[in-house]
């Protein structure tokens, strides 16, 4: 079992993060400072793997959608293309 299966991106994260503050405040041995490092090089891993599978479940529902959208069938009320929201195109995601 790889850590992914057993913990979510946001543990992952916030668990990152406190890697980072820990290290950060200093006052630790060699060894314990190692042993983070170690910890958070793992974790970053993790969040890593959780953002790529993200974007290819974006990538396979986009173009999905725009096999759909090609055939004539959907769209905007029935006109073809795609209905635009408020909010950001999965362009403007940040990963």
């Amino acid at each position: 079992m790889t850590d992914r299966e057993s913990i979510s991106y946001e543990q992952a994260r916030d668990e990152l993060a406190a890697v980072v503050r820990r290290l950060e405040a200093g006052g630790l041995t060699l060894e314990q400072s190692l042993d983070l490092w170690e910890r958070g090089e793992k974790l970053a891993a993790v969040c890593a793997e959780w953002l790529d599978g993200a974007r290819a479940r974006l990538t396979t529902a986009r173009a999905a959608g725009d096999a759909t959208d090609a055939g004539g069938t959907g769209g905007a009320g029935g006109r073809g293309g795609t209905a635009k929201t408020d909010g950001p195109d999965a362009e403007d995601v940040p990963f």
